[in-house]
């Protein structure tokens, strides 16, 4: 019985997986086609990831990805918490480390609502930092 609850729950996760992957190919095929730049995809340090960096003109833009299925909980833009802003500060500065300058930047969100991406929305300038 264990083994049945452990494996569906090992798909559940591949198929959120999944889902993410694919919500983020559809975000930056958007904002290409939006006239941005993509730089990176999924940067990652230990305090917090950062799905898609872009730039749009002289700014650089740091992008996260949403994807809900359902509403049932508030949907994509409700599911960025307090949490994931603090750690989308802490990557991007981490970034910006790396980078060795500080150029304008901005935080931007693409929230993908309903089955198969049903709704796609660019919210810009989440964060005030």
């Amino acid at each position: 019985m264990v083994r049945a609850d452990a494996g569906r729950m090992r798909e559940v996760k591949s198929d959120r997986l999944l889902a993410g992957a694919r919500g983020e190919e559809t975000a930056a095929q958007y904002l290409e086609a939006q006239g941005l730049s993509i730089i990176a995809r999924n940067f990652r340090t230990r305090r917090g990831e950062l799905d898609i960096i872009a730039r749009d003109g002289m700014t650089l833009v740091f992008v996260e990805v949403r994807v809900r299925t359902s509403s049932a909980f508030g949907g994509a833009a409700a599911s960025i918490t307090g949490a994931k802003r603090a750690r989308m500060i802490a990557a991007a500065g981490a970034y910006l480390c790396r980078l060795g300058r500080e150029p304008p930047c901005r935080f931007d969100a693409i929230l993908i609502d309903g089955a198969q991406g049903a709704k796609l929305t660019w919210e810009r300038n989440i964060l005030e930092v």
